[in-house]
């Protein structure tokens, strides 16, 4: 996908702001749809942590539920580039960037995991329907289902990514793979220690054990790279902080500084 043009000049000096209105109301659908579980619900925290002119990754970008609401609070002078493996997702995407005037960053079909390679998304099939949002990477060594949708994908780094677009300071990565989260933050080790981005991950253990990880090995391995994360749920309408991963919660959110 093409980028879009730079900024002017005069662009650039203006105080930072968010997006248009498209953007503004695709935030508005989405935040109304978290009301009755039809999103995730952390999406009305994200303007606690992502500020007009940021730059912002997400990972696992699924049907844009993230994207779409990055894409208004970054505004026209901020970046977001959006990740997902499977092209069902990757045209979702692309149409919802166009659809909101996205106005920076790229989308790609890709991977991300440790290390640069190729690899094999397998969906699960329920009944007559593959179920896109359970999609996963084949873990490397054990045989591939026979119910399964297939799909080949390359497999990028978040580092060598972020090297190559010549990308400054990453302020947000949303990270939502199915169990490949550790796999995924291996692969940003630079870019996290350079710039200390908030992340939001999903982190659950009956997903992590299809690679041999657990949440308590995942979290301890942040804490010794990175102790001054500390890790926070959407509780109430709130970030509050905690210390450990609940079977009822998905999604966690590491950051220096506390929310506001």
């Amino acid at each position: 996908m093409t980028e879009a043009a730079a900024p002017t000049a005069s662009a650039l000096s203006r105080p930072p702001r968010r997006g248009g209105w498209r953007s503004r109301l695709g935030t508005s659908l989405y935040i109304a749809a978290s009301r009755i579980d039809w999103a995730e619900p952390e999406i009305k925290g994200l303007a606690q942590v992502v500020k007009p002119g940021d730059t912002v990754i997400d990972i696992g970008a699924g049907l844009g539920m993230y994207t779409v609401p990055l894409s208004y609070l970054i505004g026209p002078t901020g970046r977001i580039d959006s990740v997902d493996p499977q092209p069902r997702n990757f045209h979702v995407v692309r149409f919802l960037r166009a659809l909101v005037g996205t106005a920076r960053g790229k989308l790609r079909r890709v991977a991300m995991g440790p290390s640069a390679g190729e690899g094999e998304i397998v969906v699960p099939i329920h009944g007559p329907f593959p179920i896109f949002g359970h999609g996963h990477l084949r873990p490397v060594g054990t045989p591939s289902p026979n119910r399964v949708h297939r799909i080949r994908t390359a497999i990028d780094t978040v580092d060598a990514w972020v090297e190559r677009e010549a990308l400054g300071r990453v302020a947000f990565i949303k990270i939502d793979v199915e169990g490949f989260e550790p796999s995924v933050v291996a692969g940003a080790r630079q870019v996290i220690d350079r710039d200390r981005p908030s992340l939001l991950m999903e982190i659950e253990d009956r997903h992590l054990i299809r690679y041999d990880r657990d949440a308590a090995g995942f979290l301890q391995e942040i804490a010794d790279r990175w102790p001054e994360y500390r890790m926070y749920t959407w509780v109430d309408d709130a970030w509050k902080r905690t210390d450990e991963v609940r079977p009822e919660v998905r999604n966690y959110l590491f950051s220096t500084q506390a929310p506001a």
